[in-house]
């Protein structure tokens, strides 16, 4: 038995031992599972304004020696280069950072500083825009192994500075004590994030070196005053008040000679960032105001004073009220300033200023807010405090302190010595009352919920009355919410009148409060005060307090476009991505005009209803569900200006029946421009023309059309510096004259389109006053995809068009010729001409006979350029005139005789057409010599000798000549003799006719 017993134990103990080993391993392999090293970083993405400081914390915990001090390092990967990283500072690498980097480093404007061996800051004093990016913080690890994180990164996002404050008040004031002082000031963003301002105003006195805040109005719209200010502020003699959007105006009801100085306004934009908290990313001062406030007189007196304080009752119980009056005694007081003060112990409870403005210590505003406080000025000698209901702490010894105020010339009040009052003892004892309150210590509640606290009471006796305050995270006062009074009456205070709010007491010893539709601002700690009351006497009081925190319903809404800047036709896609928890949610889009107007494209409710209010054929929508993301995609095809704006996506949650408050994204412009223009033209750039010829202009189009192309055209003429209109033709080409163009004119001009597409102009008949620059502009319309059309930039050719003179070159055969001919026979007398400068010159032909050189020529025939013949002599048929080709004329004498002999010759007058002056002789050619002998028979060979001799001798030539000349002589007077002054019908010579030069208006 004994050694199964041992066997047993051993089995035991082997099993024990197995156990404890299986615990270990287990033990060992969880431990080997978890990340000890955790680095963490500010979370991003952080928005900070171009200029402003930025910094980043950056924390290591897990590593082995937690109190040796760390090595950390900072880099950044730009948003163009998202792969390259640009290493900025380190802790343990003064060489560390890239060049980029390194002035700044150096300079101090990037540090990098340890707060504890485990953490560091990283700060820049000034933010470039060339900073944004993704911030890595490293830690260096100095352990043989990894096991977890050792970098983390933060986003940072440099925005433009749009903060803009100013006042319009920027001269001198000078008022006088007493009197009321208003003034205003601007102050607005433009940022697309989600920021708020808050407002304040400062008085910076001289010789002061920091300026006094007077009243500010906080990024949650509480009213909190300055330190200097707060008692007239609870007076009641200083107000700021919100109007409108961007307008915040200062009111100060008696102004005091302290409030001289230079005052102005300062705006701050915060931002919430990841962490909840808020950031003040920048901050603005309007211009200072100078305001002299002008003081009353005083007569002086250096009078002492005498303080005395007293009570009626100086043994209490809790609850009950006392009464401590102050009376101050000194020559002529009426005329004097004063201050009075009730102090317990070296505690201050209240003050009554110099301007008779209450001010109560920090300990007791929160008493003073509740109407336990109270202190009055009865007369210029008296001053009374009252505390009701008293409580046990608050027994002790009471003194009243006074003194005397002198002010200055620049109104500050100056302190005199103080006189203090002997003590007053007050005993205060605890009651019978066994009231006490309980509430919930913390409470946490979603956004747009119900908040609902509820407050315990007990050891009630009387009746009871109950007080709800609030104090938000952002001040250290109270604000009352509501109340409800021991009758039943609920009151509710300041802000929230216009909130659903409600206070109740369901039962006997219970008060709870409701306020619905909770925002994160609504945070703070809220307080419960229960008083306890007897015949109208307040005799008890206990609070509680409780810490409420609001969680936000956080759906972050974005609105992003890869492509917003489009050409006509194009389409874009706009994404408007909804972060944040799935709740049921409705979108909406919309498109701003650039006239402001704004249109609603579609709404897309929480239950998968579309409501559309823009052009289904232009928008598509499309939707893509992800865990934490729903993208909603607006599609716009073939977007034209109608389009242009800026669009913006509103997402609002659907809980409990109703929509929350919508949060609208950033706005996207859409910017819809016209196509480039190709349009390219070629024309002759000069162009020279004789007068009265038809003239043609030719504009072309040799660039390649869209699909939708139109032209317009319009010539221009500009001569003298004076434009005028002449033809135009629209898109559908319809042909307009300008107002200017004479209407002889317009039977003259023509304009026709041919295919190329080409543009001519024609002008008839042209004249000099059509010479100058012709402009040829033409316009490219185009379709939109909604049918309008529109145009783009013109383009225009400029032809210099040079109207000139024909040339009046007339050029005919001068040949010298010599011809026999025998008796009776045919001669002709050539006249040809050899050049013309224009295909419509007329000609007209005069023929004339000298008999010799130095008598005087006869015209014998005329052929007019009407075709009209004229014989000068009259021979009947014995002249024949020929025109066998355009610039040959003949002129046949038939059936000669010697006194045909002589010489012959042609004389040709050009003639060209011209509108103005009908037809103009231009030119006048006379041709060479013809010179005739005409012999009879056996007479052939001796004039040709003779006249060959004319050349040889001197004599022979002079003979012959007195010859002719009497011959001729002798002639002419037996034929005037015989013909008795008549012309015969057979002989050539007739009376000469006289030439008429000029065409009849027949011609």
């Amino acid at each position: 038995m004994q050694r199964e017993s041992d066997w047993c134990e051993h089995c035991a103990f082997r099993m024990r031992c197995c156990r404890a080993s299986l615990l270990l391993c287990l033990t060992l392999l969880l431990h080997s599972g978890e990340a000890k090293v955790l680095t963490e970083a500010q979370s991003g993405p952080l928005y900070r304004v171009l200029g402003a400081p930025l910094s980043i914390s950056c924390t290591v915990s897990g590593l082995a020696s937690d109190n040796t001090q760390k090595e950390f390092e900072f880099r950044v990967t730009k948003p163009t280069q998202p792969t390259f990283e640009i290493n900025i500072i380190s802790t343990s690498d003064e060489s560390f950072g890239y060049a980029i980097y390194n002035q700044r480093v150096a300079s101090k404007e990037i540090t990098l500083k340890h707060v504890s061996p485990n953490s560091v800051l990283f700060e820049i004093q000034s933010l470039q825009k060339g900073d944004e990016g993704d911030f890595e913080c490293a830690v260096i690890n100095t352990e043989s192994a990894y096991d977890g994180t050792y970098n983390a990164k933060t986003i940072v996002k440099v925005i433009d500075n749009s903060l803009s404050v100013s006042s319009p008040v920027s001269t001198p004031l000078s008022y006088n004590e007493g009197d009321a002082l208003t003034l205003t000031c601007q102050a607005s963003s433009n940022t697309i994030q989600h920021t708020h301002l808050s407002l304040a105003w400062h008085l910076h006195k001289d010789g002061e070196d920091d300026a006094r805040p007077i009243i500010s109005l906080d990024r949650d719209f509480t009213l909190s005053p300055g330190p200097t200010f707060e008692g007239r502020y609870r007076a009641g003699l200083i107000t700021l008040d919100k109007m409108g959007e961007a307008t915040y105006r200062l009111h100060m009801a008696r102004l005091e000679l302290s409030d001289q100085g230079r005052i102005y306004c300062r705006a701050q934009e915060w931002i919430q960032d990841p962490d909840r908290s808020w950031y003040t990313i920048t901050q603005k001062d309007a211009e200072e105001t100078t305001l002299h406030v002008k003081a009353r007189e005083v007569v002086p007196d250096t009078s002492s004073l005498v303080v005395r304080i007293s009570t009626q009752q100086t043994t209490l119980q809790e609850g009950q009220e006392l009464s401590l009056s102050c009376n101050v005694d000194a020559h002529n007081l009426e005329k004097r300033f004063l201050s009075v003060a009730w102090l317990r112990g070296s505690v201050e409870l209240a003050r009554i200023g110099p301007a008779g403005i209450l001010s109560v210590g920090p300990e007791y505003s929160g008493r003073e807010k509740g109407g336990e406080l109270r202190a009055t000025r009865i007369r210029d000698t008296d001053y009374r405090l009252r505390l009701q209901p008293v409580r046990t702490e608050d027994q002790g010894e009471y003194f009243c302190r006074a003194w005397l105020q002198d002010r200055g010339q620049d109104g500050a009040f100056t302190a005199g010595e103080a006189q203090t009052s002997s003590p007053q003892l007050v005993s205060i004892s605890a009651s019978e009352s066994g009231l006490s309150v309980e509430m919930q210590h913390n409470v946490s509640v979603d956004e747009d919920d119900r908040l609902k606290l509820t407050c315990k009471v007990d050891g009630v006796k009387g009746q009871l009355s109950v007080t709800w305050e609030r104090q938000s995270t952002s001040t250290t006062l109270f604000e009352n919410i509501i109340s409800l009074s021991q009758e039943g009456v609920m009151e509710i205070e300041g802000e929230f009148a216009s909130r659903r709010v409600r206070a109740a007491r369901p039962a006997t010893d219970t008060f709870t409060l409701e306020l619905d539709e909770v925002t994160p601002s609504d945070s703070g700690i809220y307080q419960c005060s229960v008083s306890e009351w007897k015949t109208n006497s307040k005799t008890h009081s206990q609070s509680k307090t409780s810490t409420v925190t609001v969680s936000p319903i956080e759906s972050s809404v974005k609105l992003i476009s890869r492509n917003t800047l489009v050409t006509v036709g194009e389409n874009v896609k706009l994404m408007c991505r909804v972060q944040g928890p799935r709740v049921p949610t409705t979108l909406s889009w919309s498109l701003q005009h650039e006239d402001s107007t704004t249109d609603n494209i579609l709404t897309l409710k929480w239950n998968g209803d579309i409501s559309w209010s823009g052009d289904q054929h232009v928008y598509q929508l499309e939707v893509e569900n992800k865990a934490m993301e729903v993208t909603h995609s607006l599609l716009i095809n073939g977007a034209s200006p109608r389009e242009a704006g800026k669009y913006q996506c509103q997402a609002s949650a659907f809980i409990q029946n109703a929509h929350k408050k919508p949060r609208p994204s950033n706005p996207v412009a859409v910017m819809v421009q016209y196509p480039v223009s190709k349009l390219s033209l070629t024309s002759s750039p000069t162009l020279t023309r004789n007068i009265n010829s038809d003239i043609e202009i030719k504009c072309s189009v040799i660039s390649e059309p869209f699909a939708s192309s139109r032209y317009a055209v319009t010539w221009q003429h500009q001569q003298r510096g004076e434009n005028k209109t002449i033809v135009s033709s629209d898109r559908e080409a319809l042909i307009t004259f300008g107002t200017q163009v004479e209407p002889s004119d317009r039977q003259r001009i023509s304009m026709r389109r041919s295919k190329g597409p080409s543009f001519e102009l024609t002008i008839r008949q042209a004249q000099i006053s059509d010479g100058g620059l012709y402009t040829c502009e033409v316009v490219e319309w185009l379709q939109e995809p909604r049918g309008n059309w529109y145009e783009l930039p013109p383009e225009s050719k400029i032809t210099e068009l040079n109207l000139i003179e024909p040339e009046k070159n007339l050029s005919i055969v001068k040949d010298e010729l010599e011809l026999n001919v025998s008796r009776s026979k045919d001669f002709t007398i050539p006249c040809h001409i050899t050049d013309q400068s224009s295909g419509e010159s007329e000609f007209q032909v005069t023929w004339f006979w000298q008999k010799e050189p130095g008598i005087q020529k006869r015209p014998i025939f005329v052929a007019y350029r009407n075709a009209t013949l004229q014989d000068m002599l009259g021979t009947g048929h014995q002249l024949r005139f020929g025109h066998p080709v355009p610039n040959q004329f003949s002129l046949t004498v038939s059936k000669s005789a010697p006194e045909n002999s002589g010489l012959y010759f042609c004389e040709v007058e050009k003639w060209l057409p011209s509108l103005s002056h009908g037809w103009r002789k231009v030119a006048v050619e006379t041709s060479g010599y013809l010179t005739v002998n005409v012999f009879t028979e056996g007479e052939g060979a001796f004039e040709p000798q003779c006249k060959s001799g004319t050349w040889i001798g001197i004599l022979v030539p002079l003979v012959i000549c007195s010859l002719l000349v009497i011959s001729l002589l002798v002639l002419k007077i037996c034929r005037t003799n015989a013909s008795g002054g008549k012309n015969s019908g057979e002989s050539l010579w007739a009376e000469a006719h006289p030439l008429n030069t000029k065409p009849s208006a027949e011609d």
